[in-house]
C-alpha cells in the first residue's frame, strides 16, 4: 500500500507516540516492534523520520525548549510533543520545505492536540524558521 508523505508522518506520530508513552511508563519494548506494528510494508521515510528523532531526541528538545515561553517541550501533551520534534527534525536534518513541515505539522496538531497545542507548535517553528 502506498501512502502519501502526510500519512507517513502520522505513522510516525503514531509511533513516536507509542515509543514515548512505553517508555515514560518503563514497559521494554524495541522499536523496530512499534514500528512493524503500526506499518503493513517497510518505509524508509518513516523509519529515517523514528529513528532520527530518537536519536537526536535531546538536541530537538533543547531547540524545541529554546524557542517556547515559560514551557518546555516535556510540558506539551505526548502527539504535540511527537509532532514537534518530527517537525524540528525535518527541518534540521532532511531537505522538506519549511512551509511544508510547518503544514504537516500544523495539519497534525489540529487532528491530534488542542488549539493551545496546535498554537505552540506553530509559534516555535516560526521562530526557528526566522532565524
Amino acid at each position: 500500500m502506498a501512502y502519501k508523505r502526510s500519512e507517513l508522518r502520522e505513522k510516525c506520530m503514531i509511533i513516536l507516540y507509542q515509543y514515548d508513552v512505553m517508555k515514560s511508563n518503563k514497559i521494554n519494548i524495541e522499536l523496530d516492534e512499534i514500528i512493524k506494528e503500526n506499518m503493513e510494508i517497510e518505509n524508509e521515510f518513516v523509519k529515517d523520520i523514528v529513528y532520527g528523532v530518537v536519536t537526536h531526541l535531546e538536541e530537538l528538545d533543547s531547540l524545541a525548549n529554546s524557542h517556547i515561553k515559560d514551557w518546555t517541550i516535556d510540558r506539551l501533551d505526548k502527539t504535540g510533543s511527537s509532532i514537534l520534534r518530527i517537525a524540528l527534525f525535518e527541518l534540521n536534518y532532511m531537505d522538506t520545505p519549511e512551509v511544508v513541515v510547518i503544514n504537516e505539522a500544523i495539519e497534525l496538531a489540529k487532528k491530534y492536540s488542542d488549539d493551545a497545542v496546535r498554537k505552540m507548535i506553530n509559534a516555535v517553528l516560526d521562530k526557528i524558521i526566522r532565524e
